[in-house]
């Protein structure tokens, strides 16, 4: 008995050697959206070293893959960037047999047009795209709705997010339609609608909106849910706004880009950030929703009940998921390009 249980102490600590030399890992995700807890208690698990770089826009990680081709590991992007790669190739396919932790995620979120049957995708975080007032800073001045956005009061007082399909959707809501809209002539109408707000806003911010108006800078912005939880958390003078022409939906999936080296090691890191006490986690300190239904009961009241991070059902009828626009994303980003030239 004592040699079996020597020759069992022998294999683990053999199997915890190997581990400890798990190798590397290189991430590539937006700013501020993981918890530095998150990466080092993966370390520790399994010896795997994550080397991790961010940036503020799917335009900016997508020019990086196209260009380089390799570097990176997994990377972060939204549905719509998801379907394009994916079409053009730049995906690894994922290894379902190495993600047994893929059983956690919540049905709604899977099989999404964006990514039939989840070939190339894990989705990590949803949420949703709305205002934040900072109400000590308004002057009495309502912020209700997207056209109060247009209010010249607030002329040199707010922040849009440095996304395109985010401005374009205000806009587009405003005028009765789409936020995935794709007809040309609705989209030159939206573009001549952003072309009067443009002048007004003071900050274009998508790495860390929530700073500008905790700062006092602006005192209206356009943000993504787990900023304003931040924010609205550091000062109650700050409130969360759903207007009803509708709101923003999207969903954020980890992909492994083709010329990943350490495909071994991406695996392992996503079936890690699939456990439940894991995607708890990250949404407890992140503030954005988990599609991780075993997470969902981990949870504590204050963050599931909290409207900010899982808005009312209310809010979920008039609000839109972000879908992939095919070639007419080209008129979005054309219209991007002058309103921003424009505006400088």
């Amino acid at each position: 008995m004592k040699k079996i249980l020597a020759a069992m102490a022998l294999i683990l600590l053999c199997a915890t050697s190997a581990l400890a030399q798990g190798g590397e890992l290189f991430l590539y995700i937006w700013s501020e959206y993981i918890p530095d807890q998150v990466v080092q208690d993966f370390t520790k698990e399994t010896g795997i070293t994550v080397h991790l770089s961010t940036y503020d826009s799917n335009e900016a990680m997508y020019a990086k893959i196209k260009l380089a081709g390799e570097g990176y590991d997994l990377i972060v992007p939204s549905s719509d960037y998801v379907a394009l790669m994916g079409r053009q190739g730049l995906l690894l396919p994922l290894d379902k047999a190495q993600l047994p932790n893929f059983a956690n995620l919540a049905p709604r979120f899977l099989d999404q047009p964006f990514d039939k049957g989840n070939t190339y995708s894990v989705p990590y975080m949803w949420g949703s795209t709305s205002i934040a007032v900072n109400t000590e800073l308004t002057n009495g001045i309502k912020v209700e709705s997207i056209a109060d956005l247009w209010n010249p009061a607030l002329s040199g007082k707010l922040l849009m997010p440095n996304d395109p399909r985010e401005v374009f959707g205000l806009a587009l809501r405003l005028l009765g339609y789409s936020g995935n809209e794709t007809d040309p002539g609705h989209l030159k109408q939206a573009y001549e609608k952003l072309k009067t707000l443009m002048p007004m806003v003071r900050v274009f911010d998508s790495d860390s909106p929530k700073q500008a108006l905790l700062s006092g800078e602006v005192a209206a912005g356009v943000v993504w849910s787990g900023e304003a939880f931040v924010a609205c958390a550091e000062n109650p003078a700050i409130k969360w706004v759903y207007p009803p022409e509708g709101v923003s939906l999207w969903v954020d999936s980890l992909c492994i880009p083709k010329g990943a080296k350490n495909v071994k090691e991406a695996h392992a890191f996503l079936n890690y950030l699939m456990r439940p006490d894991v995607a708890a986690l990250i949404s407890q300190e992140m503030g954005y929703s988990t599609p991780n239904a075993k997470a969902m009961e981990l949870l504590p009241a204050e963050v599931r009940d909290n409207p900010i991070v899982y808005p009312p059902a209310d809010v979920m009828q008039r609000g839109e998921f972000q879908d992939y626009l095919g070639e007419s994303m080209k008129i979005y980003d054309d219209y991007w390009m002058q309103l921003k030239t424009h505006n400088e």
